[in-house]
């Protein structure tokens, strides 16, 4: 039979290809977008000692065995230092990375077997509330090279952006201050160890008073409350002002304590 030639033909032959070049990529695009978790958490006074036990006792073992499983690929539980409207406020952060975050939920099945304990022993939930949860996209990262993350990083200051255009803020920070701070922490300008950013995917809306979020890290807390910078630091003056001009509101800011972290070594 002779082949046909017909544009039906052709169109029929292109729209396949495209289709399945269409597909390819979006899988391998999926496959490159890990969805970051944020979960704040209040705990009573009287329960923080506990729930730090718990967590870093047996959930930790939890996050390390789903980093061997390739299920996650960072745990981190963080402690707030400072704050306003104590009793009513989170305390707490946990940041969990999933390379496909619908699979989450193989992280936390049979965990006893993997913590070593019953349940009742090493649950939390009982003991502390969720006081929100966001669903993040990590965009930049950059560390001083002189960083050892298990020596240098104990502090981070989150600062809460909030703009309307907020792919457009992280497109500017990683234009002009990404380089920037990346050049003075490895120059030793600033006492800064590491820094990124990442957009907020959901929930959004007009009680949501951030669409991003870049966080700094520190060696010690005095350097995250006042950071020092060499008096010859040239800024990125431009790209600030940019950035200034999209943000729609004073930035919000809490400095956290890394409790203990569980990732693949940087």
């Amino acid at each position: 039979m002779k082949k046909s030639n017909t544009p039906r033909a052709m169109f029929t032959c292109c729209t396949a290809a495209i289709i399945f070049i269409f597909c390819f990529q979006t899988k391998l695009h999926a496959q490159d977008r890990p969805i970051t978790v944020y979960q704040y958490r209040h705990v009573p006074d009287d329960k923080i000692e506990e729930f730090v036990k718990r967590e870093t006792t047996y959930w930790s073992k939890v996050a390390d065995k789903a980093l061997k499983d390739k299920t996650m690929t960072f745990w981190a539980l963080l402690e707030k230092v400072g704050g306003y409207d104590l009793p009513n406020s989170s305390n707490f952060l946990f940041i969990n990375t999933f390379p496909d975050v619908d699979k989450a939920r193989e992280v936390f099945s049979n965990v006893e077997a993997t913590a070593g304990v019953k349940m009742s022993e090493m649950e939390t939930n009982s003991f502390s509330t969720v006081t929100s949860e966001f669903f993040m996209h990590d965009e930049g990262w950059a560390q001083s090279a002189k960083a050892t993350p298990e020596k240098d990083f104990n502090y981070i200051v989150f600062n809460y952006h909030n703009s309307n255009y907020a792919d457009s803020l992280i497109g500017l920070e990683k234009k002009y201050w990404s380089p920037f701070i990346k050049k003075a922490m490895d120059n030793g300008q600033t006492t800064q160890m590491g820094w990124g950013n990442a957009v907020v995917l959901a929930p959004l809306g007009d009680n949501i008073k951030f669409t991003t979020v870049s966080y700094d890290l520190y060696k010690t807390l005095q350097e995250a409350l006042m950071p020092h910078w060499d008096p010859k630091t040239v800024f990125p003056v431009k790209g600030l002002g940019l950035i200034n001009k999209i943000e729609l509101s004073r930035r919000g800011i809490a400095i956290y304590r890394i409790v203990k972290v569980v990732t693949a070594p940087m």
